[in-house]
């Protein structure tokens, strides 16, 4: 069964040396039921909100999996939020999901209808928060090693507001069998960097 594993929001606006010069990628797991609106988690901030966070990345979403396998590369546990993700996710392939995909997260009236619109690109700020959990020591080509891993986890817009739980089930409820996954998007965006140089 695919479930929301947990939801994360801000814990605290770090220092980063940045040009916004915070960071609100420190996400920790919230209890109870949390509101989903069009903006996202209640209670959560996005720092910057030129490169982060809007309409169409209102949530951020991390697969267990995915995290799972960090985890053993890393030689540690990663918990939920580690990735700055919003969402938490088990039993659900999110880079495999397609573009346009819709999930349906928890059930009855307050069910938050959720739309796959692109993958998470890695940043700098995203390469100095992990160099922070490891004391500097996997800083240095983070972005480029989380890129080759093809593992990125996907944004997506609110269609439905509504409010959530961690152990709520997750249905995908429209699969457009034709649109490229989130994985392929990543994968084509990254080379076409590399080739702009």
């Amino acid at each position: 069964m695919s479930q929301l594993r947990a939801i994360c929001a801000v814990h605290a606006l770090r220092p980063d040396e940045g040009t916004v010069g915070v960071t609100a990628i420190d996400k920790r797991p919230v209890s109870g039921a949390v509101k989903v609106g069009p903006f996202g988690v209640r209670t959560d901030v996005q720092a910057d909100r030129k490169n982060h966070g809007g309409l169409e990345a209102a949530i951020y979403a991390y697969s267990d999996a995915d995290a799972a396998w960090w985890g053993e590369q890393l030689g540690r546990d990663l918990a939920p939020g580690w990735f700055g993700e919003n969402f938490r996710v088990e039993g659900i392939d999110v880079s495999g999901a397609r573009v346009g995909e819709r999930w349906r997260v928890g059930s009855g009236e307050d069910a938050v209808e959720l739309e796959i619109t692109s993958p998470r690109r890695p940043c700098q700020t995203f390469a100095r928060w992990v160099g922070s959990q490891f004391e500097g020591a996997h800083e240095r080509g983070w972005v480029k090693r989380f890129q080759q891993a093809e593992r990125p986890g996907a944004y997506l817009r609110v269609v439905t507001n509504g409010r959530v739980s961690a152990g709520d089930a997750i249905e995908v409820t429209f699969r457009p069998d034709d649109a490229p996954t989130i994985a392929e998007v990543f994968r084509v965006g990254e080379l076409s960097r590399a080739i702009r140089g």
